[in-house]
């Protein structure tokens, strides 16, 4: 699912959903009020996401789990009263995204970098063959936010770290076009869904061990 964070702060099915008081702590330390709704919205979108994959309304808290460290508040997300369900969620400025599955999911939403792309970023996020792709692509801007949102995807799934994500090779996907259809590929046993969505502006990605699917909020 992918929304604009006021789209799902002012849905019907969204006011029955209570934050812990773990998120309810980390959305009052934003000093932004949109940051905060941006938060709170992703938070709320990945429960209704979750339910719609459940086919029924039930419990849906929400915690986060860090290997390093243990501490609540950060970490991946998972829902304790449904262990056999996998989620993700994102956020950008005005913009969410969520999903769920049986099986590992990882989702990303960005919006463009203004004033384009830093030679430096593109040095350490991509290899060379992804550079010499985006190079050639005829919306280099485009090019390069799209294999970034699928790497910030496969950081969310577990298969990438910020660390490894500039040796990741994506340059076997297709690219697409910035206003095309939504995109469907793999690479090796994952599958990847990816769009731009004209509405909010943003590009999103959905990686999972099956194939994603975009449904209506």
């Amino acid at each position: 699912m992918v929304a604009a964070n006021a789209d799902v702060l002012g849905h019907p099915e969204t006011d029955r959903f209570t934050l812990t008081d773990v998120e309810s702590e980390r959305a009052a330390r934003f000093r932004h009020e949109e940051d905060r709704r941006n938060f709170v919205a992703a938070h709320l979108l990945v429960r209704l996401c979750a339910e719609r994959l459940l086919g029924r309304p039930g419990p849906m808290t929400l915690a986060q789990y860090c290997p390093d460290c243990g501490l609540p508040g950060h970490g991946k997300p998972y829902l304790p009263e449904h262990p056999d369900i996998h989620i993700s969620l994102s956020h950008t400025r005005g913009a969410v995204a969520a999903a769920a599955g049986y099986g590992p999911v990882g989702v990303d939403v960005e919006l463009p970098q203004r004033g384009g792309t830093d030679p430096g970023v593109l040095q350490r996020v991509l290899t060379e063959a992804e550079r010499r792709q985006v190079e050639r692509h005829p919306d280099p801007a485009y090019a390069f936010l799209r294999q970034w949102v699928r790497k910030e995807a496969l950081i969310k799934i577990g298969r990438v770290t910020l660390d490894t994500m500039g040796g990741t090779d994506l340059s076997a996907l297709p690219l697409g076009e910035a206003h095309g259809a939504p995109l469907r590929s793999r690479l090796d046993d994952l599958h990847f869904l990816d769009w731009a969505d004209e509405r909010l502006g943003a590009t999103v990605v959905v990686v999972g061990t099956a194939p994603p699917q975009l449904v209506a909020h």
